[in-house]
């Protein structure tokens, strides 16, 4: 019988927000948080504020994550999935970009496997592929601690993204054959074929020679 431990494992990696998904999850998510929750509205002013902060580099993503997500304090990580649960079946597959879901379909039919990659809590993020299934998935990982969620780790972005594919795959050899984001960040950088997201159209990313 032949050995296929070394056989090389093509995969095809996707970011979440405003590439797959046309919207950003994370203030959608707000949104819909304070729909079942009207007094968690007052948390938008420092929302807005920690984005500045971001913007002019003050603060770093793990950070910006750990204070913009303030609002779901006090709400346990049990109906945080709940709440998460019922917004994605709002949001899917209406708000979900047709023709990646088309490449991602034919790539899994061909014995490609599909990640995501995000940099939104895992908490929230994860009830989705339950509803569109893949091989899995890395978002920034939170644990609730007093009432609050702190960061468990880095942000996953750019090349914590990588981190984590290497750290599922171990000792396996991958490739990441497609990917497709918003962003010219490493997963796209160390793809065969990579496409970047603009307002719902894809364009080839070119690797700089």
């Amino acid at each position: 019988m032949a050995d296929n431990s070394n056989k090389e494992i093509k995969i095809a990696v996707f970011d979440l927000n405003k590439t797959f998904y046309n919207k950003s999850s994370k203030d959608e998510f707000f949104k819909f948080i304070s729909t079942k929750k009207p007094h968690k509205v007052a948390y938008y002013v420092q929302m807005l504020y920690y984005k500045a902060l971001l913007k002019m580099h003050q603060i770093r993503q793990t950070e910006f994550k750990e204070n913009f997500f303030n609002y779901l304090d006090n709400i346990p990580p049990k109906q945080v999935k709940a709440y998460a649960r019922e917004f994605w079946e709002q949001e899917y597959p209406e708000n979900f970009n047709q023709e990646i879901k088309e490449r991602l379909d034919k790539l899994k039919k061909d014995g490609v496997q599909v990640f995501c990659a995000t940099g939104g809590l895992e908490i929230y993020v994860e009830p989705l592929f339950e509803l569109y299934k893949i091989d899995g998935f890395f978002g920034t990982k939170a644990n609730y601690t007093d009432n609050t969620y702190l960061v468990d780790g880095k942000a996953c972005k750019n090349e914590e993204k990588i981190a984590r594919l290497d750290e599922h795959f171990g000792d396996k050899k991958y490739r990441i054959v497609e990917a497709y984001s918003d962003d010219k960040e490493e997963i796209v950088k160390q793809a065969d074929k990579a496409w970047l997201v603009k307002d719902g159209e894809l364009k080839p990313y070119k690797k700089q020679t």
